[in-house]
């Protein structure tokens, strides 16, 4: 068996060609060093979430509602920006995989990213700013609106921030440089977690803001996140030689139609599932606050265990779309099926865990009391569904990634949209409201939308590689 590996020399990654085992080892040590510093970064930046939700449950559960419910809201204009966002990645990975040293057409992709997002956040900003009366509209309780209203309108100032610090990020990543937006992500929590400890609680001399103490907290975050990425990537010479803000000014027109032509598909893609999640959010708050308590909870646990193949799927977007730059079809169907593979392995030891140990999970969230206990006791219930679809859900986000890194962005949406909105959701509310199943039956509506994408996805990938 022979194995041919070829360098890329603008430090893009290792490319692997060739045929029979020895080629699939070498792609499943490449994707790992890939795919390990993005699953670490995506803890990290999990970890920040947790910090808030543990915080925010130890002021109170109706905080802790109303910050799902404000994060709902805050998460589908951050989608909506981040579409354009996710398009560079795939664009640099397939410059660089057809020609290795082309720095001028990385910058040009790098900068439109940036031209999208500070042509996005205005408008995202505007429609933040009237989260309360569109939870009210949406039927949420008026203490609870009041609340995630309060939250979001300082949270909003750092979205912006979040949008560009994925731009670099995506730039990073495509270069296989990931270790820069880790470090800054262990950097971020420290940074969030004083902020929050200080401004919700009112320690270290702060005053104790609650909820708003929160959103200051977080959109703080968001700027030492973006502006310490800028620091990161001036002070590594394998990403400065890009020079990426040089000429920041100019348009590249081809360049930022393809971020939107290609960005916008990404961002309904995920849009469409994250939506799912956000609008059973939304109908757990009609159950009352401990059923959108239990929810966040149980939401929050899954989250952190999806970061690992999530990670390992950014990773297999560069690698497919390294191999399909370069025209090696073989190359493209070995990247993907490994990173498959290892997405579903890792999942199916998390899925005992949440199985096992559902109590033991929740009762880490919210401080002991009888007040908690029938959150707990709704947040076990709902983990045990999370750990039966944690396998389906490790695969369905690696093969979506995977058909990423050959540009194809439409059937994914559109097999989102099926899979969650046309399958998912309407077990959704079958369960919950025609079998008074609650927020059970939203959970495993959840599950089946995640199997039906899951299957979808696997088959879009298989089909498109095999014509390679």
């Amino acid at each position: 068996m022979t194995d041919i590996v070829e360098f890329d020399l603008a430090h893009a990654g290792r490319r692997v060609s060739g045929h029979g085992l020895d080629a699939w080892f070498a792609e499943a040590r490449e994707l790992v060093k890939l795919a390990g510093p993005l699953a670490l970064t995506q803890l990290a930046q999990m970890a920040i979430m947790t910090t808030d939700v543990i915080m925010l449950g130890h002021l109170s559960t109706q905080a802790l509602a109303a910050s799902a419910l404000g994060n709902t809201v805050f998460f589908f204009t951050w989608l909506i920006g981040c579409g354009p966002v996710a398009a560079v990645s795939p664009m640099i990975a397939h410059i660089l995989g057809a020609q290795p040293k082309n720095r001028a057409g990385v910058r040009a992709a790098v900068r439109m990213g940036f031209w999208s997002v500070l042509s996005m956040s205005v408008p995202l900003i505007v429609l933040l700013l009237f989260t309360k009366p569109l939870l009210l509209a949406l039927g949420q309780k008026p203490e609870l609106a009041a609340g995630a209203g309060r939250f979001v309108t300082v949270l909003c100032w750092g979205l912006p921030f979040s949008l560009g610090y994925q731009v670099l990020r995506n730039f990073s990543t495509a270069l296989s440089r990931p270790q820069a937006s880790l470090i800054v992500m262990v950097l971020a929590i420290g940074f969030n977690a004083c902020g929050d400890y200080a401004l919700i609680f009112g320690h270290f001399g702060a005053p104790k803001l609650g909820l708003v103490g929160a959103g200051i907290a977080s959109a703080s975050s968001y700027a030492f996140s973006f502006l310490a990425m800028v620091g990161v990537v001036w002070l590594t010479p394998g990403l400065r030689q890009y020079r990426i803000f040089r000429r920041f000014h100019r348009p590249h027109l081809e360049k930022l139609l393809e971020v939107f032509r290609l960005g916008l598909p990404i961002g309904m893609t995920m849009i469409f599932e994250a939506m799912l999640f956000n609008s059973a959010t939304l109908i757990m708050g009609t159950f009352g606050t401990a059923a959108v308590a239990a929810h966040m909870i149980a939401l929050n646990v899954p989250s952190i265990t999806f970061m690992v193949p999530l990670g390992i799927g950014m990773a297999a977007t560069v690698r497919v779309g390294l191999a399909a730059g370069a025209g090696d079809g073989e190359a493209v169907r070995r990247a993907g099926y490994t990173a498959i593979l290892m997405g579903a392995t890792f999942m199916c030891v998390t899925a005992v865990l949440l199985w096992i140990f559902p109590e033991r999970i929740a009762t880490l969230y919210l401080a002991n009391g009888a007040s908690s206990a029938g959150v707990i006791a709704l947040a076990v219930v709902f983990l045990h569904v999370a750990a039966v679809f944690q396998i389906v859900d490790g695969i369905q986000v690696v093969s979506a990634l995977s058909l990423r890194g050959l540009k194809d962005a439409r059937a994914p949406m559109w097999i989102a949209g099926a899979s969650y909105w046309l399958a998912g959701f309407p077990v959704c509310i079958a369960l919950a409201f025609g079998l008074h199943m609650q927020g059970l039956g939203i959970w495993i509506g959840l599950a089946f939308g995640l199997l039906v994408a899951a299957a979808a996805l696997c088959w879009r990938f298989w089909y498109l590689s095999r014509e390679r």
